[in-house]
């Protein structure tokens, strides 16, 4: 009778240690995971049994006090995460029941990639899996310039695109979709992102140009429509003999009309603008006034929180506007890498999107030597001189959003038509991935 016993709790030892037996399980291959998009990193255990009273962990292979997210004890315990996960990694607690133990990580980051270790425990075994998460940032799309003529009549043509990650490939291509030969590549990498540049000349008259750049899973391209270039070369010259003193009557009268017109916004719609240092990127440094905003190079502000800027190194005034009309000013003097202007007050803060109209932004902007705007597509400014201060008007019931060179009393650029439904706040922004000019942007005051 007492080996029967024995044999019984034998058996049923056995049984219980095979019940808990489980493999843990993850993706075949990489992950792929898009900078400032959503990504789900798998991990399962095989058979599908409940791991709610198990403990699980996640961590980085590749860094020291790597814990990403802990679960332990029926609870998310993260006092010991890596800072910069804070408040972006969440296990689906409904799918523990059946043995899933993936993890969300919200608002990729180019330095989210690396290898990750999905580890679960239960009281009496252990498993891992390994997760390679490959992250890709899409930058730009691709802007066109023409630099001029060759003696032959060749058009220089240059195009560039920036706030790519890993380093993308970039393509000229003809009317034919045959690869035509870059003259000259320049690449760099400024943080964790990558800008390119190539030149051609095209020979070919009436001709579409493209020009493409690609990662593995995605590919932003712009069309240039060249015509003969003798007919452009005579056209230029014909325009600039016939209507240079034209051109500089209209350019006087334009100049005294922008003068009034900054005269009575400065007058009657001005506004003080008081930079909102808690929406700030954390590398931003706000100065106590909230009048000066410089990149400071390194994350300096506190948590990464809802109203922050987790790309862009942005940041917005205090007080917003949904009536009427008002005007301010910003000196950009000797800063080479800025955006400003306004933006609604639901705009995308966390992703490296497009600044423009439709995601929320109305801006100008300058990258090197070179100025643009950012509408429906990106526009290239033609200033005569450098930009020093930049006046911002805007009529929110006309929706209306005009920028002036105020040292040359000129004209920048205007958006009109575009509804606004909000409030506006205005917008400053020293660019993305890093700025290394220490020169800060200032509100201006002294009218």
């Amino acid at each position: 009778m007492k080996f029967i016993c024995l044999s019984l709790l034998l058996i049923s030892g056995i049984t219980d240690s095979r019940s808990e037996w489980f493999e843990v399980v993850g993706p075949a291959g990489p992950v792929f995971a898009v900078a400032g998009e959503d990504v789900i990193l798998p991990c399962s255990v095989k058979p599908n049994i409940s791991v709610v009273d198990m403990r699980l962990e996640w961590f980085r292979l590749d860094q020291k006090d790597s814990v990403v997210h802990l679960y332990d004890n029926n609870e998310d315990r993260n006092t010991d995460q890596i800072q910069s996960y804070r408040g972006r990694t969440k296990l689906i607690h409904q799918e523990l029941q059946t043995g899933n133990a993936s993890l969300k990580l919200s608002s990729v980051r180019v330095s989210d990639e690396g290898r990750y270790k999905c580890f679960i425990q239960s009281k009496s075994q252990s498993d891992d899996a390994t997760v390679d998460v490959r992250v890709e940032a899409v930058g730009s799309r691709p802007v066109i310039t023409v630099d001029g003529f060759d003696r032959s009549g060749g058009l220089h043509l240059q195009c560039e695109s920036e706030g790519w990650y890993p380093e993308p490939d970039l393509e000229w291509l003809d009317s034919e979709g045959v690869s035509m030969s870059s003259e000259t590549t320049e690449t760099h990498r400024n943080m964790d992102r990558f800008s390119v540049k190539h030149t051609i000349t095209a020979h070919h008259s009436n001709d579409k140009i493209h020009c493409r750049v690609k990662l593995r899973h995605h590919m932003l391209e712009t069309l240039i429509i060249t015509t003969t270039q003798r007919q452009l070369r005579e056209e230029k010259n014909r325009i600039q003999q016939e209507f240079s003193l034209e051109r500089d009557q209209l350019l006087q009268s334009q100049k005294m009309i922008i003068t009034q017109d900054v005269t009575r916004f400065r007058k009657h719609t001005a506004v003080k603008v008081i930079l909102d240092a808690d929406t700030a990127h954390r590398r931003l440094i706000v100065s106590d006034d909230g009048k000066q905003v410089r990149d400071g190079n390194t994350e300096l502000n506190g948590e990464d929180g809802g109203k922050r800027f987790s790309e862009y190194r942005g940041v917005l005034g205090k007080d917003g506007f949904s009536s009427g009309s008002f005007y301010f000013e910003v000196q950009v003097k000797d800063q080479t890498k800025w955006y400003l202007g306004v933006a609604r007050e639901s705009c995308d803060r966390k992703s490296l999107i497009h600044l423009r109209p439709e995601n929320g932004y109305w801006i100008v902007g300058q990258r090197g030597e070179k100025y643009w705007a950012c509408d429906s597509s990106y526009v290239s400014l033609s200033l005569r001189v450098k930009l020093q201060r930049v006046g911002v008007f805007v009529d929110y019931e006309e929706r209306l959003v005009s920028f002036y060179d105020v040292e040359s009393m000129s004209h920048i650029y205007s958006y009109t038509g575009t509804p606004f439904n909000e409030k506006l706040y205005p917008f400053v922004c020293l660019g993305y991935v890093s700025n290394e000019n220490s020169t800060p942007l200032i509100i201006c005051e002294d009218y």
